[in-house]
């Protein structure tokens, strides 16, 4: 059984404030699911926090393809970014973006240093989301007359099968989202079941 299940968050929060010399290192976790989504958190922080010096951060979008960037806007290399995604495997969390943006305090840090105040800037906003687990699921539309609703019907209440969207009439059409383990069964079912076309979409 491969794994069909992935963690993500289902809200924006704001972790504690975390200093170091002077300088202040503010977390900031988002859902998200594309790079629009993320370019517009991050100008919404920059707006907001104008006075900041350094607002880096990381993301990984997708469950069963993964897309991620680490961004160290301007701090030493790999001394930012790649420590706030370090939090992101950590924790196994996926769909979501952290910004730390930092105050500068005056001091230097040091390599050591930052990647110490990014990497728990971000634990702090991981530790202050709330992380769910969801299933991935296969999608497929049901195509079928209005006289096999109850037997379709049926079926999908035994198979434990979400109803993304349906249109009813003489012909039905139903979009259905099914777990992944789950699915080569559902559409075995469907594709034995006399006078249903099932499609994968």
């Amino acid at each position: 059984m491969e794994i069909d299940t992935y963690k993500t968050i289902t809200k924006q929060a704001q972790g504690e404030l975390f200093k170091d010399k002077n300088s202040k290192f503010y977390g900031f976790t988002f859902p998200v699911t594309n790079e629009e989504q993320i370019k517009q958190h991050i100008e919404d922080l920059k707006k907001e926090h104008y006075a900041a010096r350094h607002w880096c951060y990381a993301y990984q979008i997708g469950t069963e393809t993964i897309q991620y960037r680490a961004n160290d806007d301007g701090e030493p290399n790999n001394s930012a970014g790649m420590p706030i995604y370090g939090q992101i495997q950590s924790f196994e969390v996926t769909n979501i973006l952290i910004v730390v943006i930092r105050y500068y305090g005056g001091v230097k840090l040091g390599a050591g240093g930052l990647i110490n105040a990014y990497r728990t800037g971000a634990q702090l906003a991981l530790e202050a989301s709330k992380i769910v687990e969801r299933t991935i699921n296969q999608k497929f539309q049901l195509n079928f007359e209005y006289k096999n609703m109850s037997k379709v019907m049926r079926l999908l209440k035994e198979n434990d099968v979400e109803i993304i969207n349906q249109t009813l009439e003489l012909d039905c059409l139903l979009e259905i989202s099914v777990r992944k383990n789950n699915s080569p069964k559902v559409f075995e079912l469907f594709s034995q079941f006399f006078g249903v076309e099932i499609k994968e979409l």
